[in-house]
């Protein structure tokens, strides 16, 4: 424990305020995505604040709404006028002592489609927050293709068992067309134990093997150590990467492909791991984000955004997680209210939420103590 601790004090002077920049980007456009729906449909916002706990400082605008920055950096909340607190349960209490006008400016006296939307907000603008970033690194710099030609086959590896050979070019594996040798390591990396149908390019001529990749302790890209599924290859440095360059269309149309690529692996990955076939120690918290804020810094600040973007993803397909407590959970109410033709009841809502709040403090305590281990 006492070295995990040195690991995290080595990377406080850059990773923290590498970190302090991601999460805040990140949670500022989640909540600004409920806030502006929000507004949209005339609910009173009473708080907007990132981070928890008490405020640092803050400022309130001319519609009363409380703008801060708080000392606990771990997300941030929007809170509405009839919210009971900053998970935006609703205050029954308050609610019955609401004049006509009041409940008209509350978010619980709005219809149920419209509480609907701004739940689901929150979490679609971090898709639109990963898309803009991408189309402007498209626009802007294109994307670098390293073409899929296997460069080396490690002795005893799941490739060589499976006959792939240095030369050979990756062209598809289970239906989807590689074109880059990156598309390949999500698909390897979400499909431990799955048999893989790699089509392979050797000679002019076509073939198809197959290859299940093996959970192997190794370093990832980032120097961590990790237990990753893995072929036993590596990528050809005798073929030159080139750019490929997007128009506007171009980079949104790509930008779009690449954020819905970050989401299913993310939740094929959640998968695996909840029915065994991936090591759950894979899962980041606070520290391990930090830590990977770092050595992203250390490439430069368009990698930092571009983490930043990734990030954005999971953030906004945890919370649309069936969840109370979470964005997911309030859209679950939400249906449950439309197909009932009312709300659930108070004592079912409290459960609810005092569950989910349990489930969500467990886990963040397991993904801290997994930084910690790593």
């Amino acid at each position: 424990m006492i070295d995990a601790l040195r690991g995290v004090i080595d990377w406080l002077p850059l990773g923290l305020p590498a970190w302090l920049f991601v999460i805040t980007v990140v949670v500022f456009f989640h909540e600004l995505g409920h806030f502006s729906v929000a507004r949209y449909f005339g609910v009173k916002v009473e708080t907007f604040s990132i981070g928890f706990g008490p405020e640092i400082f803050g400022w309130t605008d001319k519609k009363g709404t409380r703008w801060k920055i708080s000392w606990l950096p771990l997300g941030g909340y929007v809170k509405f006028f009839g919210d009971a607190d900053a998970a935006s349960r609703p205050d029954r209490e308050g609610e019955k002592a609401m004049t006509a006008k009041e409940r008209s400016e509350s978010l619980l006296g709005k219809p149920v489609f419209q509480r609907m939307a701004v739940s689901a907000a929150g979490p679609f603008a971090n898709f639109i927050l990963a898309i803009v970033i991408f189309t402007a690194v498209f626009m802007l710099f294109g994307r670098l293709a390293q073409p899929a030609v296997i460069g080396s086959v490690q002795p005893g590896s799941a490739a060589q068992d499976a006959g792939i050979k240095p030369g050979d070019l990756v062209k598809d594996i289970n239906g989807t067309a590689i074109t880059d040798y990156d598309q390949m390591l999500p698909i390897i990396a979400t499909s431990p134990g799955e048999d893989l149908a790699i089509t392979l390019s050797r000679a002019g001529q076509l073939l198809t093997v197959h290859a299940t990749p093996r959970l192997v302790m190794r370093k990832d890209q980032l120097g961590y150590v990790e237990n990753i599924p893995t072929l036993g290859v590596t990528n050809s440095l005798k073929v030159a990467p080139t750019i490929v360059r997007y128009g506007p269309i171009g980079a949104v149309g790509a930008a779009v492909n690449q954020t819905w690529e970050v989401a299913a692996g993310t939740l094929k990955g959640l998968k695996q791991m909840i029915l065994g076939q991936a090591d759950p120690r894979q899962l980041r918290g606070p520290v391990g984000t930090a830590g990977l804020a770092k050595r992203f810094a250390e490439f430069g600040f368009l990698a930092l955004v571009q983490l930043a973007a990734l990030i954005s993803v999971s953030i906004g397909l945890i919370n649309l997680f069936p969840i109370p407590v979470l964005d997911g959970g309030h859209l679950l109410y939400y249906g449950c209210e439309a197909v009932l033709g009312r709300p659930l009841g108070e004592k079912a809502q409290d459960v609810g939420f005092r569950f989910g709040l349990a489930l969500v403090l467990c886990l963040f305590l397991f993904v801290t103590w997994n930084d910690l281990v790593r």
